[in-house]
């Protein structure tokens, strides 16, 4: 999907490596001598597909191939990846890129989550949808009226205009006939008025976009919405994990619990000229924040 509505800058890459049936894959950007992880702004995670051995052979692939640098991010659990570099000839650097907030609910039903969140949100939100009347709907299938809503929404809210709509529009269709899809539309007086879409799969829901209308802020349908989609995918899908995705907002802190650092790995060739100097820039950069947070 990333290649066909939203590329990132680069020529795509597919590393892959293969042994007794067994196989690794690694995607990247390749822009001269220097490779980055294929992601754009709507990429949560990176990682390689695969791990161990096979990735390494990947890693030392691309060091004989004449890559000169390589930067992979955000990583949730980088050492594995890391390792894989260092074993294969590369320096490696990691540096924190973003944040993710998350919250284990293994076992726990929304009642239960609920009861666990801070009483400011807890009071404010219940009293708001009280006094909002809004009717909301979970959509667990693509549906063109329901995708029209969130359009709508997201053209009248705070954000800035959307990177690529065709990109969501298509990741909304894969996932909605995947079963995976949760968009979720907050309505007052038959007007969309707020819009999240989710995914759920493997136990896990992932908060990809919200949006609320801006007029309608004083109601706070994004809030209200929000208790919706967390209550259907606890009651409903029964997940283990909510994943507010990437950002540091503190709104966040409220709903969630654990806040995990998202990971940036750069790796460099010395076997170019081009790698040796990104090393030793990136080894005295290091210095310094060390020195900076003694």
């Amino acid at each position: 999907l990333l290649q066909c509505h939203a590329p990132p800058p680069g020529k795509l890459v597919v590393a892959r490596a293969e042994r007794g049936g067994e196989r690794a894959w690694l995607f990247l950007g390749l822009e001269q001598l220097r490779a980055r992880a294929y992601v754009n702004w709507y990429s949560l995670r990176f990682a390689a597909i695969g791990e161990g051995e096979l990735v390494t052979a990947i890693a030392r692939a691309l060091k004989f191939g004449g890559v000169a640098q390589v930067e992979l991010s955000p990583i949730e659990r980088p050492e594995s990846l890391r390792q894989s570099f260092r074993t294969a000839g590369w320096l490696t650097f990691l540096s924190p890129a973003t944040a993710s907030w998350q919250v284990g609910t293994e076992g726990l039903d929304f009642d239960t989550y609920w009861a666990k969140r801070p009483a400011r949100l807890r009071n404010t939100a219940e009293r708001k949808a009280k006094a909002a009347g809004l009717d909301i709907g979970v959509h667990c299938a693509f549906d063109e009226a329901a995708w029209a809503d969130y359009e709508r929404v997201y053209a009248a809210s705070w954000k800035p205009e959307e990177g690529s709509p065709a990109f969501l529009r298509a990741l909304a269709e894969q996932e909605g006939a995947a079963g995976t899809l949760r968009l979720g539309i907050a309505r007052k007086d038959g007007r969309a008025i707020a819009a999240q879409l989710w995914l759920v799969e493997g136990g896990r829901a992932t908060i990809h976009k919200l949006a609320y209308a801006e007029e309608a802020k004083a109601l706070s349908p994004g809030t209200i919405l929000s208790m919706a989609m967390f209550r259907h995918v606890l009651d409903e899908d029964r997940v283990a994990r909510i994943d507010y995705g990437t950002g540091d907002e503190p709104y966040k802190k409220d709903w969630m619990e654990e806040r995990t650092i998202l990971w940036r790995l750069t790796a460099f060739n010395p076997r170019t000229l081009v790698g040796l100097a990104g090393a030793a820039r990136a080894a005295a950069s290091a210095i310094v924040r060390r020195g900076r947070t003694d």
